[in-house]
Parts: C-alpha cells; sequence; structure tokens
C-alpha cells in the first residue's frame, strides 16, 4: 500500500482505493452536504426576515407603488433598453482605449533615464490629478469646459465627451494597477532576461509585461465592473442612455420604476463580469499555492 492509502497495482491491474481513502472521500462528502445545507438554510431565514420586515412596514405599500409599478416598468423599459445600448458602445469604446492609456503611462513611469524626466513627471502629473479628480466632476469640467473654448477638430457630441472623461479618470487608476503589476516582478527576472542578451526594452516586452498582466487581469476586471457603471454619469450632459431615459419617464409619471429598470440592466452585465473575476483571482490563487502547477 502507498503512502496515498490506495493499493499497489499487481500484475498491471488497476488502481483501487483503499477503504481508509474511500472513508475519507465519503467524510468529505458529507461535510460538504452538511456545510451547502447550512449555508442554503440560513440564506432563506435570512432573506424570510429581511422580506417580513419589509413588506409590514407601515410604508409598504407606498414603495411599492412608487419604486416596483410593473406596469411603469414595462411602459419604459423599450426606452431604457435602447439607452443602455449606447452605454455599451461607450464601455466598449472606451474600454480599450483607457487599456493602452494606462499601460503606456505605467511604462513613462518606470523609465528612470534623466533625459525622459519630464516625460515621467507628466506621468506622475497625471494620475495624482485624475485619481483625485471625482469623475461626475470630470465628466462636467471636460463636457461643458472643452466645447466653450471653441477649439477647431474638438468633438460636441456628449457621448464621445463624456466617454473621453471616462478614459481620463480610468486611465489614471489603470496605470496605477499596470505599475504595481510591474513593480511585483521580481528583479531577478529582469537580470536573468539581461543574461541571455536581450535589451533593457526587450527584457520588458518580453518577460515583465507578459507576467505583469496575467497578476493584475483580476484587478483590472474590477475597474471595468465600475467603469460599466459609471458610463451612466454621462447622463448629467445629455445623451439618451439608460438613465437619461429613466429620467424621462420619472419625470412624466413621477414614478421611480424607470430608475428600477435601468439598475436591472446594469446587473445583468456587471454581475457576470464580476463573477468571471472572481473565478480568475481564485484560479490565481490556486497557482501561487504549493503544487498548484503553472
Amino acid at each position: 500500500m502507498t503512502a496515498g492509502g490506495k493499493s499497489a497495482p499487481a500484475d498491471g491491474a488497476a488502481w483501487v482505493k483503499s477503504e481508509r481513502q474511500l472513508d475519507r472521500e465519503r467524510r468529505r462528502r458529507r461535510a460538504g452536504v452538511r456545510s451547502a445545507s447550512l449555508a442554503t438554510a440560513s440564506t432563506v431565514l435570512f432573506a424570510a426576515v429581511v422580506a417580513a420586515v419589509v413588506l409590514s412596514s407601515p410604508g409598504w405599500p407606498r414603495v411599492r407603488e412608487t419604486f416596483f409599478s410593473w406596469g411603469e416598468f414595462g411602459d419604459a423599459f423599450p426606452d431604457v433598453l435602447r439607452g443602455f445600448w449606447l452605454n455599451v458602445q461607450i464601455f466598449l469604446i472606451a474600454e480599450p482605449v483607457i487599456l493602452a492609456v494606462g499601460l503606456l503611462v505605467a511604462l513613462a513611469r518606470g523609465v528612470r533615464s534623466p533625459l525622459f524626466f519630464p516625460l515621467r513627471a507628466l506621468a506622475v502629473a497625471y494620475t495624482d490629478v485624475f485619481r483625485g479628480i471625482p469623475t461626475i466632476l470630470l465628466v462636467y469640467l471636460v463636457g461643458f469646459g472643452l466645447p466653450a473654448l471653441r477649439l477647431q477638430g474638438v468633438p460636441d457630441s456628449p457621448a464621445v465627451l463624456g466617454g473621453f472623461a471616462l478614459v481620463l479618470s480610468y486611465g489614471a487608476y489603470v496605470a496605477e494597477v499596470f505599475r504595481a503589476g510591474i513593480d511585483s516582478i521580481h528583479p531577478s527576472q529582469r537580470a536573468a532576461a539581461r543574461s541571455l542578451g536581450l535589451s533593457r526594452a526587450q527584457s520588458l516586452r518580453f518577460v515583465v509585461l507578459p507576467q505583469a498582466v496575467r497578476r493584475v487581469v483580476p484587478p483590472l476586471l474590477n475597474d471595468f465592473a465600475s467603469l460599466q457603471k459609471d458610463t451612466a454619469l454621462v447622463a448629467v450632459l445629455g445623451p439618451l442612455e439608460a438613465l437619461r431615459q429613466a429620467q424621462i419617464h420619472s419625470s412624466a409619471t413621477f414614478n421611480y420604476t424607470p430608475f428600477l429598470a435601468s439598475a436591472v440592466l446594469f446587473i445583468a452585465l456587471t454581475v457576470p463580469m464580476a463573477r468571471f473575476t472572481d473565478h480568475l483571482a481564485a484560479r490565481a490563487e490556486r497557482r501561487r499555492a504549493p503544487g498548484g502547477g503553472t
């Protein structure tokens, strides 16, 4: 019998689990069933208590009429859905631009040559300033400030200006994520690459960046989940995206259910992204664990 609790094969026979191994597996299954049952029971109990408290509150009938009117939901949902497509377009266009801006700024901050000090200082100033300005304030500044300059070639589309503001804001955050990933790579990796004859640029491109990008994928996805929600901030500039459509319906009926329709659409897009992020983070943790593989 081997140390793992399995009988050794004889004459080419297949491996057979020992009684000890089978007993351990049965105990694990029973423990898993108990844990799942306890989690389910506690969740159902908690949901029942919350529902009882809410439904028995004095103001629930008024809240149900104002926020959960299914008639208003059905009337507003088609317009909100059409507006939500604009949110998706802004997100899909802004995301790759943000990745490019963030990576370039992170690389600029890592340049140590005195000749490129102005570039490094500009990158530091960019991240400090645009991380310090609230995103909604930046949307106002860009959306109303740039057209006021009357510069030739500046777009006047509120959706474009709002997307540009989001790029400026999130580019600063993503730059710091990339910089943290690059700094997390051990210096021995660079030294090994240089010893193989690679230049500094080649070491960065072929050795450091691939490892850094793989490490920062989960936090990047978290940033993009936030970006998808923050596309609603463009509504302050007037484009007919999901939140703006909900505001139009709500102001006409004095009912807030259209905002619920908008929230449902954002949740339907961000929750799968959040679960995918959790999956990648868990996989990365398993890889870092002893015996987790590569």
